[in-house]
This record gives structure tokens, sequence and C-alpha cells, in this order.
């Protein structure tokens, strides 16, 4: 998501402080950044960072699409909150900025779970990222809790108990990928996507093959190697026309759903 900046002001010192934690499978909480100068009066917008749950294959591309979108709001309230410096009362900010900014995350929001929906089951209670704050985010709520069915059984991967599940990877989440390098990381976005198919379409063609770790071994573990290069590759991409993103390889484990 975007960075905020502040122009420094004569006499004054300016802290600028970045914070970006990407989402992942286990649930936590990120804050976009912020800056503020010594008396405080200069402060941007910072949003919850979405914790997308495994993305199938089919919904990537347009989740992709959201998480970025999400990120232009973000950019856009915060232009709108430096060019409108001094303008309305007490509530402005509030009525004017991030009121609408939550409308707008929410229906992006809403659009991830759907696309996640028509492939697989869909997630609920991401609108719960919807709500941005001034210096800081605010702290989101827990996950809304959801009944499954008892026959969906605890099978940890073998063989006979992969009967009927899929593999399911997270999401990548990607910040601001320069213009020069997005052919080539929306490329390597499509290898993952073809990557997990063929990992879904040797689980189906396995069933019952094996020991109680054959899905592990012969599946999930190539996957999560040939994931690390391409998620490599994403960061090599980036880095030769922009900041180097570091850590993408906590994208490259799946598991079985």
């Amino acid at each position: 998501m975007s960075r905020a900046h502040a122009k420094p002001e004569r006499g004054k010192r300016v802290l600028v402080a970045g914070i970006a934690v990407a989402a992942s499978l286990t649930a936590a909480t990120a804050v976009a950044a912020f800056a503020m100068n010594d008396g405080g009066s200069t402060q941007s917008i910072a949003c919850p960072q979405p914790v997308v749950p495994a993305v199938p294959a089919q919904a990537q591309a347009e989740v992709q699409r959201e998480l970025a979108n999400l990120d232009k709001q973000i950019a856009e309230a915060n232009n709108r909150l430096r060019t409108s410096a001094g303008e309305g009362g007490p509530n402005f900010v509030q009525n004017a900025i991030l009121g609408p900014l939550a409308s707008k995350r929410v229906a992006a929001l809403n659009r991830i779970e759907t696309a996640i929906g028509r492939v697989a089951e869909k997630p609920e209670g991401l609108e719960r990222f919807a709500t941005c704050g001034l210096g800081q985010a605010p702290a989101v709520s827990s996950p809304p809790t959801t009944s499954r069915s008892s026959s969906t059984g605890t099978g940890s991967g073998t063989g006979s108990s992969a009967s009927g599940k899929t593999i399911e990877c997270p999401l990548p989440v990607l910040q601001n990928v320069p213009a020069r390098a997005q052919a080539e990381v929306d490329r390597e976005l499509a290898n993952l996507s073809k990557q997990q198919a063929e990992a879904n379409d040797r689980l189906r063609t396995s069933a019952g093959q094996g020991g109680p770790n054959f899905v592990q071994n012969a599946i999930l573990g190539p996957l999560a190697s040939k994931r690390t290069a391409a998620l490599d590759r994403i960061a090599i991409a980036i880095g030769r026309a922009g900041t180097r993103p570091q850590g993408l390889e906590r994208f490259a484990t799946c598991s079985l759903k």
C-alpha cells in the first residue's frame, strides 16, 4: 500500500515512520504507513491490511486487482487530506474523507469475497478491514466464526484423506509494482496460478497413492519450491525498477483445504 509523505517545514524536524506488514494465512492486522510532525498536526490516513484467506487460482487475478484498488483508494484519500487542509469544521475529515473511503473499501472487499466465492468457499467478514483512521489504523475485530460440516475431515495430507480436497495457496501481497516491472510480475503471478492448477491435477490423479506423507512429499513440497522460485523472480523484477520487496517467500507454502 502507499506510503505517506510529508514535506519538512523550516525549523521543524519531521519523523516519518513506515510500517508495511503483508497479509498471510494467520490472522494478523497490518497498518498503513503514516507520518506526523513534532506538533502532531500533520497526519496521514492509515488503514488495516486485509487478511485474505487462501485464494483459488481462478480468482487470484481479480483479487490482486482489488487489493491494488484498495491501495489506490488510500492514496486518493491522502491526497484529498493534504489538499483540503484547513477546510470544514471539526468533523470534516471524518465526514468528507474517512467516511467515503470506508464505503469504497467495503465495496472492494466485498468484490474480493465474491471473486473467491465463485470458485471456492466464500470468505466472510472482510469488511472489518474497511475502517481507516488518522495517524494509525483502528483495531480490527476477530474474524467471524463459521460452522463447518463434520464431513470435512481432519486428514493431514495422506492419499486417502486428501480425497475431495484441493490445494489452496496464499495470494502474494505486492505493494506498488513499478510500471516497468508490471508485465513480468503479471507473468509470474500467472505462473503461480498455473503451478497451483498443476498441483491440484496431480492431487486428483494420484488419489490413494503412496503412504501417509505422499501428498506432502510428492505434491506440496515440490509446489513450495516452484513457488519460491517464482516469488524470487517477482522480487528481482520489482527490484530492477524500484525497491526490491523482502520476504515474498512466506507466500510459497500451500495447504490442503
